[in-house]
């Protein structure tokens, strides 16, 4: 298993930016697939973006794709949201998640973290 750690959330205006990390533990990162997921209180967790072992494919959630980019760092066992021009609806707890799987299968992705929260003022 792997533990996973987020940070990086606050609290910005519209058009601001932010990037989430999430530092893993335990088995080998770079053998995970890696994604990042957000959730509303009371509406169902969904996918933002993964990210495969090596970091050589990415794939986004469309509401997102054009600005926020997905990638880790398999030296420092760390995975990365950078978020740019940010929007009110992008306002959520953000989650990160590893997959022994492909990062195409958004169904087993698991050992989530704790989650950071991001807040986009307008």
């Amino acid at each position: 298993q792997v533990q996973l750690v987020e940070s990086g959330g606050g609290l910005v205006q519209a058009g601001d930016s932010l990037r989430l990390s999430c530092a893993a533990s335990g088995r080998t990162f770079s053998s995970y697939a890696m994604g990042w997921f957000r959730q509303v209180p009371g509406k169902e967790r969904e996918f933002v973006a993964a990210i495969s072992r090596s970091g050589g494919l990415r794939k986004y959630a469309d509401s997102v794709k054009g600005r926020f980019t997905i990638s880790r760092d398999n030296t420092e066992n760390t995975v990365y949201l950078q978020m740019n021009s940010l929007k009110p609806e992008d306002t959520a707890i953000y989650y990160c998640a590893a997959n022994s799987g492909s990062y195409n299968d958004r169904a087993n992705f698991g050992s989530w973290g704790q989650g950071t929260q991001v807040t986009v003022s307008s």
